[in-house]
């Protein structure tokens, strides 16, 4: 594919933002695209509403993956773009469909000249919640062709295009949602004393759940606990009833994800003694840390800096939180960010990823897969 066919693409697969597993435009989009593509040593395979893309060698040593997700966000575009998102409400805030354009430029390369080793492009839903990596990576398709090795990236908008940026071991960081749900007795503002305001007890808990990084967790790891919505009542002269407060943790060390939910615990039974009332907690969807296995990292990395049109930076881990540690915890391999050079971060409204970057990676892959 041209330069100018991968845009296209990614402006159209950009039209079209569905969330975790509801990827059904999404996935017949990408499959008509890998249809029109040479078939001679290709297998299509959908798996709910993704597909796995199974390109066979012509001297096969090993398998080798490539995974990229497809899912959108629950965002309401504000980008300045003449394609913005005709779904309402949705937009790939995060880069996905610079992903999906990417995977199908690298596979049309090889449905068009078929590699020595076996190649398997995964196209995983539900990246963004509730989590399509772990179910993918148990089921009996992904079984069947299991890579011996396998690959991704992720666009960084703080790094120029042509940049490369990853390292071994730790990238990224271990992360869990978290809901709480508070339950008291509501009543008339004018008789607090006839009531449990749930209003209060969140914002009680909210204060609290701020001083465990502070107090529980040791200086020298990291980790993030964050409140990123409270709702609660229904009318100003009303105490409520009930409160919801949702958010995240991101940790680095296993230990302190851990030591942070005990420690929410008993924050929360605290909360039910002293303002009278139930709480539940649902941790939601949990992510393992993406660790980057040593020494196929380290040869991607000198295989990447030999390559003139990129430049390796050997970055920091992130608290960024990404399911594809799920598959490098059973597979070695390797996730970088790729650089796309466009001032506001994931997941903002207002994100344009500078669209050279698809190429610069498509062609970074391609010649990496092709030199095995």
């Amino acid at each position: 594919m041209k330069q100018e066919e991968l845009i296209s693409i990614r402006r159209e697969l950009h039209q079209i933002p569905e969330t975790g597993f509801e990827e059904i435009k999404t996935q017949n989009y990408l499959k008509e695209k890998i249809m029109a593509m040479p078939q001679n040593h290709v297998t299509i395979k959908e798996w709910r509403t993704g597909l796995l893309v199974f390109v066979e060698g012509y001297a096969p040593e090993k398998t080798m993956g490539y995974r990229t997700d497809i899912d959108g966000l629950p965002i309401n575009e504000q980008t300045t773009y003449s394609f913005p998102s005709m779904h309402e409400g949705k937009m790939h805030a995060c880069g996905h469909d610079l992903h999906m354009t990417i995977a199908l430029g690298i596979l049309d390369r090889f449905a068009c000249d078929q590699p020595k080793q076996n190649l398997l492009f995964l196209f995983q839903p539900a990246e963004e919640g509730p989590g399509g990596a772990l179910p993918m990576l148990q089921s009996e398709i992904f079984q069947q062709w299991k890579p011996d090795e396998i690959y991704a990236l992720h666009i960084a908008p703080e790094y120029p295009v042509g940049t490369i940026a990853t390292r071994p071991g730790l990238l990224f960081a271990n992360t869990s949602e978290l809901f709480i749900d508070l339950k008291g007795m509501g009543g008339h503002a004018a008789r607090p004393h006839q009531a449990n305001d749930m209003v209060v007890a969140a914002s009680h808990l909210v204060t609290q759940l701020q001083t465990i990084v502070g107090r529980n967790v040791d200086p020298l790891d990291s980790a993030v606990v964050t409140i990123g919505t409270i709702e609660g009542g229904t009318k100003q002269n009303i105490i409520a009833e009930t409160a919801r407060l949702e958010g995240t943790i991101r940790t680095l060390s296993l230990e302190s994800m851990k030591k942070i939910k005990q420690r929410i615990q008993a924050l929360i039974q605290g909360i039910e003694t002293s303002f009278d009332c139930s709480a539940t907690i649902d941790w939601g969807s949990t992510y393992c840390q993406v660790s980057n296995e040593e020494r196929l990292t380290r040869a991607f990395m000198k295989f990447s800096e030999e390559q003139e049109n990129v430049e390796l930076v050997e970055c920091r881990e992130a608290m960024t939180g990404e399911d594809f540690g799920y598959f490098l915890e059973e597979i070695p391999g390797t996730m970088f960010w790729l650089g796309v050079d466009t001032p506001y971060g994931l997941h903002d409204a207002r994100i344009e990823p500078d669209e050279a970057a698809i190429e610069t990676a498509v062609s970074h892959m391609t010649a990496f897969f092709a030199q095995e």
